[in-house]
Order: structure tokens, then sequence, then C-alpha cells
């Protein structure tokens, strides 16, 4: 495991630990309190037949509570004060969100453990002087569980990462196998670790800004995803039951409204060609559903065409193809698609929108440099090839002179059979965002 850079925010990591050490005990006692001292009938229980067939494996309370002890270290393995304060705050807020839920919505544990003897049922009495038969759903446990996982899996080194997950996965499997939780406990618990990872990312997400004509188009693209969110939403509530995963779709439908019209393509939190595994599992229902739709819209146009001097304009899945020896991608929905050999460089741009000035100048210049210091095909590519890389296309073609106007370069593409979808308004920007050799400003 990797040591940290800087020893000296040990102190700092002392800090807080004396801070979320306290805190959770606080926390979950007072939650645990308030369940008990409530009647029995308005602690709810979610236990379903078939978990009474799980076995009682009491050796499990070892990896069950070596939690704790990964837990504390957990703070000390950071090698930043960002990446320090990123973390102490994602267990801070996956304990008091639980903490919360467990007082709104409070629950048993369903069935009764037999006693146990040895050092496991001595773990298991030490357990049950503070941990109750409450604070079911979401496990607290699995969230936590979520949220340091994530940040030793960083710091890991490749050739120990069977053993890590290994044992990572031997905890989440003990909260069933030492009776503490039911199996519903567990998704809630792993959905609420990852939705607090989502909103403190690590490292922050680059955040594109559009251009300023593109502001209206923004909050129109943002509408049908807040109202199918919003949509799914309701339906989950009202259908109640298994519908309550409906919840999953809508919320991925709702932070991409929020891209579209407030933060941009850091939504998707791409870094260095991929998704985040917050972001990745989060989107995942809509990312399943656009790859479905982009097949069909690629049935016969999935190849790649050449435009000049190298350079190519294709869908996200012509960047595969081993004959591109560098990629420019500038699809923030996808995660990195180039060959491992390619070079490769990524702009992540939401679909349908341009970038400002700024951001049209700067995947100029990155094409420009990728045609530099590597000679050979170079893939443009968004998801379809239809708008953000014909647009950055045209504007290379007209800004490094190959092309006299907006109108030629437009002609170039579409000779070579490239359908482009763009407004009339896009169209005017990117005419007046780049003039004939102004590479060179880019």
């Amino acid at each position: 495991m990797s040591p940290p850079t800087n020893r000296r925010q040990w102190p700092e990591a002392l800090q807080w630990l004396a801070l979320l050490g306290p805190a959770f005990f606080l926390l979950y006692g007072a939650a645990n309190h308030y369940a008990a001292s409530l009647p029995p009938s308005a602690v709810g229980n979610i236990a379903m037949d078939w978990e009474r067939r799980i076995p009682l494996w009491p050796w499990t309370i070892l990896p069950y509570w070596s939690i704790d002890l990964l837990y504390g270290l957990s703070l000390f393995i950071c090698s930043s004060r960002e990446e320090l304060r990123r973390h102490a705050l994602r267990l801070l807020s996956v304990t008091v969100l639980s903490c919360l839920l467990f007082a709104l919505f409070p629950l048993r544990f369903g069935f009764e453990r037999p006693p146990l003897n040895g050092w496991a049922g001595q773990l298991f009495t030490l357990l049950a002087g503070f941990d109750k038969p409450f604070n079911q759903a979401p496990s607290l446990h699995i969230s936590l569980l979520t949220v340091l996982w994530l940040r030793y899996a960083v710091h890991t080194p490749q050739r120990w990462r069977w053993l890590l997950h290994g044992w990572f996965a031997l905890i989440g499997i003990s909260v069933l196998t030492t009776w503490q939780h039911h199996f519903l406990d567990i998704p809630t618990g792993f959905a609420l670790g990852i939705v607090v990872c989502y909103l403190l990312p690590m490292p922050l997400p680059p955040y594109s800004r559009v251009a300023e004509i593109e502001q209206t188009r923004r909050r129109q693209l943002s509408r049908p995803y807040a109202v199918g969110g919003l949509a799914l939403t309701l339906a989950a509530s009202w259908l109640g039951g298994w519908y309550w995963l409906l919840l999953w779709p809508a919320l991925s439908l709702i932070l991409l409204a929020v891209g579209y019209g407030r933060l941009g393509a850091g939504v998707w939190q791409k870094v260095a060609g991929q998704h985040r595994l917050p972001a990745r599992c989060l989107f995942l229902p809509l990312t399943l559903f656009m790859r479905q739709i982009h097949a069909r819209l690629l049935r016969g146009h999935s190849h790649a065409s050449l435009i000049a001097d190298d350079v190519w304009i294709g869908p996200a899945i012509a960047a595969r193809e081993t004959c591109f020896h560098s990629v420019l991608d500038l699809a923030a929905e996808y995660c990195r698609q180039a060959h491992p050999a390619a070079h490769y460089v990524d702009l992540p741009l939401l679909d349908l929108l341009l970038p400002d000035r700024a951001g049209m100048h700067n995947a100029v210049a990155q094409l420009e440099a990728l045609r530099h210091s590597r000679p050979g095909p170079i893939l443009v590519h968004c998801a379809l090839g239809m708008s953000r890389s014909a647009a950055v296309i045209m504007a290379w073609l007209v800004m490094t002179g190959r092309c006299s106007d907006l109108a030629q370069a437009k002609q170039i593409l579409q000779a070579q059979g490239r359908k482009i979808v763009l407004s009339p308004q896009q169209w005017h920007w990117i005419q007046t965002c780049c003039t004939p050799g102004d590479a060179h400003a880019a």
C-alpha cells in the first residue's frame, strides 16, 4: 500500500479521527436509542422468507469487526490534504445521512441469533454492547465499506488488489452471515455510499464551459430529462414494492438534467478517459439505454471518414480500430473507447452542445498538437460523429486555413457522406468564433 507523500498530514488525520470516532458512536447510538424507545408496532422489518436459509457463520464476525481498523487507518493513507478532507467528509456524510434515515424509517432485525461461545461469541457480546438490533436500512456498515473500498483501491498496488477485493467482499458478506442485517440493507447501503462519493468526487472532474449562444438550448435539453426523472420518481412512490428501483434511472435522468441546466459535462465525472466509479454506477441505466439508441442510429454509419491530412471523423466505437495512432475524444458520456496503444486526449462535452470560444480554440489546438507530436491517422469522435466532432473539425479546417470559410468545410464533410446535426445558432457560432488562419491563437 502506498504511503502518504506528506507525513505532516498525520496530525490533521488524527484530528479527523478524534472527530469522526465520537461522532459515529454518538449518532449511531442515538439512532439505536430512539428506535428502542418506540413501540414495537412503529418499528418495521424488511426480511424476506428466503433469508432464513442464510447460514450463521460466527467466524465472519472477524471481517465484520475489521472495518473499524480499516476506518481509522484510511485517514492516514491519503496522499494530499485535499484527499484527506474529502475522504473524511465522505465518512462523516454517510454516517449523518444513515442515522437520519434510521430515525425516519426505524427498522429491526427480524431473526433471533442463538447464543455463541468461544472467541467469536466474545466478539458478538462486545458488539452487542453498543449495537442493538436496529439501524438496519441503509446498512451503515455497507455505506462505510463502499467509501473505504474506493479509497484503499487507489492506494493498493495492482498485485495486491485481489487480496483487498477479497477481504472487502468478505466484509460485505459478513453483514448477512453474522445475522446483523437483512438483504435489502445491502443495496440501500451501497447506494447511499455511491451517492455520497459522487457528490464529493475525488479528483474533481473538469467542468467545461459551453458557448453563450447555448444557454437557451441547454435549458431546453435539460427539461425532458428533468420531467422524465420526476415522472419515474412519482411512479416509484405510487407503485411501491420493487418499483422503487425506478429511482435509479430517475436519479440518472435528474443528474443529466442538472448537467445540461447548470454543471455541464462534469456531471459525468470523466477523468483521464474514465468515468469515476460512483458516476458509472449512478448513470448505468441511462448509459445502457443510450447505447441501444446509438447502436440503432449508427446502423450502416459506424465507420470513420478521412477529412484532411490524416484527420478522421467518426463515432465513438470507431476509436477501437487500431489503425488510429491518436484519438481526440469529445464524448462526455463514453468512457475511453480508444485502443491502449493510441495517444489519447479527452475534452468531454455534453451531447448536442458546443464549447465556448476558449474551449473551441483549445480543441483545435489539441488536434494540431496531436498531428505534430505523433504523425499518423487521428480520429476525432463524439458519440455519433455528427455534432461535437463535426463542429471541432470544421473549426479546425477554417482556423488552419485549409478552408476559406465554414461553408467550404461543411462541403468537405458532406462529400465524405457525413451527417451533420447542428442548429442554425450553432452554425453561426462556429463561424464567429474562428477565422481562417486563426489556429495560432488557439
